[in-house]
This record gives structure tokens, C-alpha cells and sequence, in this order.
């Protein structure tokens, strides 16, 4: 089991619209195992986890899985986000525009 962190180029500031789309691909992802305290959450059984929480820094994610299993699933993520909001999401250290909004 490897530990991951990852910040994506999702803003904190992004409108309620934004999170709803986020919401509705969450529950998508396998695994989605609800929120809990307030945080998307993944696995959470069998020693596998993924939570996310919105940072200063961007849609933050932690996971404790298997590396080959976490990169598939990220790559499912960020494909579905991208479809989904419309603009390419990925880790702004590769990179990737955040998308302010006022």
C-alpha cells in the first residue's frame, strides 16, 4: 500500500454549479463510499482509502492504495472532471490553468 497526494486545478472559488457537477461525478467513481465528515470519500475498507477536500491549493486528494490502483482511478477522475466541466483538469504543477471565479 503507497500513500498519494494530489492537488487539481479546481478552484475553491469555483460557483455552486461547479460543485454540483463535482458531486454527481463522485458518486460515479468506484468505490464512492459518501461523504464523511463533510468529504468525498473512497474505499475505506480493506486498508484502501481516497478522500478529497477543497484546499487553498485546489480539489486536494489523499489515498492510500496500491499505485497501479490509484493511477487508474486519478485517470478516471481527471478524464470525467474534464468532460464534465469543460476545461482540462489536472495538477497545476504539470502545468494545468486554474479557473478563477469571481
Amino acid at each position: 500500500m503507497e500513500t498519494h497526494n494530489m492537488n487539481l486545478n479546481i478552484h475553491y472559488s469555483a460557483p455552486k454549479e461547479v460543485w454540483d457537477k463535482l458531486e454527481a461525478l463522485y458518486t460515479e467513481m468506484p468505490h464512492w463510499n459518501g461523504f464523511i465528515n463533510g468529504c468525498p470519500q473512497w474505499y475505506g475498507a480493506d486498508g484502501k482509502l481516497i478522500e478529497a477536500s477543497v484546499e487553498p491549493s485546489g480539489l486536494q486528494f489523499y489515498a492510500e492504495l496500491p499505485t497501479e490502483e490509484w493511477e487508474a482511478w486519478v485517470v478516471l477522475f481527471k478524464n470525467k472532471a474534464t468532460k464534465s466541466l469543460g476545461y482540462d483538469i489536472g495538477e497545476p504543477e504539470d502545468g494545468y490553468e486554474f479557473h478563477y471565479y469571481n
